[in-house]
């Protein structure tokens, strides 16, 4: 199990809300903006960005709403305090963007097959999402929050999970012996999940 020197967690991001009204976009780039690599307060509503190079691309202060980025490239995009509300973002590897002020919050999105592969999170908060196959191996996700997510078969391993927020997750699972769980909260529901990987038999009264 990795060792993860103590450290006081950054203070939870807010979420971006202030756009200049020409900075809110719908569907299509204006032509000034077509060769732009670089928005900050910025507002996409509608936009389809599947399969798109975003790489080395730079977002701050950005919310995506309604989105579509699934088998975008993000390698080297920088995400720095982004909001994604209602996006597919099936399978994207967010732990090839650039790691300097990443920062992301996520709503009522399909992150179902992402990877958060050794990416720092502390505070994150996911809700509403569906994160089907979703892999935080060796991420840091203290006191982040999984609110009225659906977790099957998410894979935590090596895991910062400290003081991490579970009730409303649904089908979580991970052992609690390969994962660094202190103060991690869960309801009752999700017992089965953490006792799965010992061989028990778990029966009701």
């Amino acid at each position: 199990m990795r060792k993860t020197a103590a450290a006081k967690l950054p203070k939870p991001l807010r979420k971006p809300a202030y756009f200049p009204s020409e900075q809110v976009l719908t569907r299509t780039f204006p032509p000034e903006l077509a060769r732009q690599r670089e928005f900050e307060e910025y507002h996409f509503i509608g936009f389809d960005f599947s399969q798109t190079n975003l790489s080395g691309w730079r977002f701050s202060e950005c919310l995506f709403e309604n989105c579509n980025l699934a088998g975008a490239n993000i390698g080297n995009t920088a995400f720095q305090n982004v909001a994604f509300v209602g996006c597919k973002l099936l399978g994207l590897p967010f732990h090839a963007c650039r790691e300097m002020l990443f920062g992301v919050h996520f709503d009522q999105c399909q992150l179902d097959y992402a990877s958060f592969q050794g990416r720092v999170l502390p505070n994150t908060r996911f809700v509403g999402c569906t994160l089907q196959e979703a892999d935080f191996t060796q991420a840091d996700l203290s006191k982040a929050v999984f609110q009225d997510c659906m977790l099957r078969r998410t894979v935590f391993r090596q895991t910062r999970l400290l003081g991490t927020d579970f009730t409303t997750a649904q089908e979580v699972s991970l052992d609690p012996a390969q994962n660094e769980v202190k103060h991690a909260r869960f309801a009752l529901h999700s017992l089965p999940g953490l006792l799965a990987h010992f061989d028990l038999d778990i029966v009701s009264a």
